[in-house]
């Protein structure tokens, strides 16, 4: 006979985690309209969460999300945030496909910056390393913006 924690164990537990991993911000290009988001040009560069960088848990990000390397995040230096790229903002990135969330921030001393998150890919973000590039988001009157 199965036991009652056995059936919790292994019938409710992967249904829940499915569930909530189902629930990550991920925003569907289709249902956005980006001919009236805002454009500006920014110095992008990429980071990991790996234990050497940051301070702390390096999946927790400054507002207190966990990174989710199936989730395209980005961090936006602070100035950013006054023109609109704050929490739960989402962008396009020149060079990328699909839909990025703002779920970290950066450090004051940054300005007109973003980071994206590469996961635990090393290579992948040294290789991206950094550049200018053109990143749309909607005007704070819209929206998601």
């Amino acid at each position: 006979m199965f036991s009652v924690k056995l059936i919790l164990k292994f019938l409710l537990l992967p249904v829940t985690m499915m569930v909530a991993l189902g629930s990550c911000e991920e925003i569907e290009d289709e249902k956005l309209n980006f001919d009236d988001w805002q454009k500006i040009r920014v110095t992008a560069s990429a980071y990991n969460s790996l234990g050497k960088q940051g301070e702390g848990n390096p999946m927790i990000t400054a507002w207190g999300d966990t990174l989710n390397p199936g989730v395209q995040s980005i961090a936006v230096s602070r100035d950013l945030m006054k023109k609109g790229l704050d929490y739960k903002t989402p962008v396009k990135i020149e060079g990328f496909e699909g839909v990025f969330i703002v779920n970290d921030k950066m450090h004051p001393r940054w300005r007109n910056k973003i980071d994206i998150y590469m996961g635990a890919n090393k290579e992948k973000a040294l290789k991206w390393g950094r550049r200018k590039v053109e990143i749309a988001f909607p005007a704070k009157d819209e929206p998601g913006g």
